[in-house]
C-alpha cells in the first residue's frame, strides 16, 4: 500500500522525497496545518473556494484598538466554524503592542488555544500569528 497524506505542511517547503511540497502524514499536523491556512487565507483567494478563509489582512492597516480586535475575533470564529468544524477553539486571545510583547504598538498578537473534538484523536493546541 503506498503512502497516505492528508494535506501540505505549514509554512510550505520543499520536500525532502523529491515531491513538488512537504506533506502532512499525521492526523495532528493535519489540524494545524489547516488551521494556519485557513487564517492565512483572504476570502477569494482560493479557487472554487470563494468563502474560504479569514480575512484578516483587512485589518492590516487599521487601528490597533478593541473594535479591530472584535472583528478579528468574529472573522477568525466564523472561518473555523464554517470550515474546520470538528475544531473547537477554546481560548481566543489577542494581544495589542502597548502591552509590549510585540516589536512595535502596530502589531497584534493572535493566540489560539483549540482542542480537536471529533476524528480518530483528541487533542489541544494553540497556534500564534502575528498581524
Amino acid at each position: 500500500m503506498g503512502e497516505r497524506f492528508i494535506n501540505i505542511e505549514f509554512p510550505f517547503q520543499d520536500d525532502r522525497k523529491g515531491k513538488y511540497l512537504a506533506l502532512n502524514d499525521v492526523s495532528e499536523k493535519a489540524v494545524k496545518s489547516d488551521l494556519m491556512h485557513l487564517l492565512l487565507t483572504n476570502k477569494d483567494e482560493r479557487l472554487y473556494l470563494p468563502n474560504f478563509g479569514a480575512n484578516l489582512r483587512k485589518y492590516l492597516f487599521e487601528q490597533n484598538d478593541e473594535e479591530v480586535r472584535t472583528g478579528i475575533k468574529q472573522e477568525i470564529q466564523t472561518a473555523v466554524t464554517n470550515f474546520i468544524p470538528n475544531l473547537q477553539i477554546d481560548e481566543l486571545i489577542l494581544t495589542g503592542g502597548e502591552e509590549g510583547q510585540l516589536r512595535n504598538e502596530h502589531h497584534t498578537l493572535v493566540k489560539i488555544d483549540y482542542t480537536v473534538t471529533q476524528g480518530t484523536f483528541r487533542r489541544s493546541d494553540s497556534v500564534q500569528i502575528e498581524l
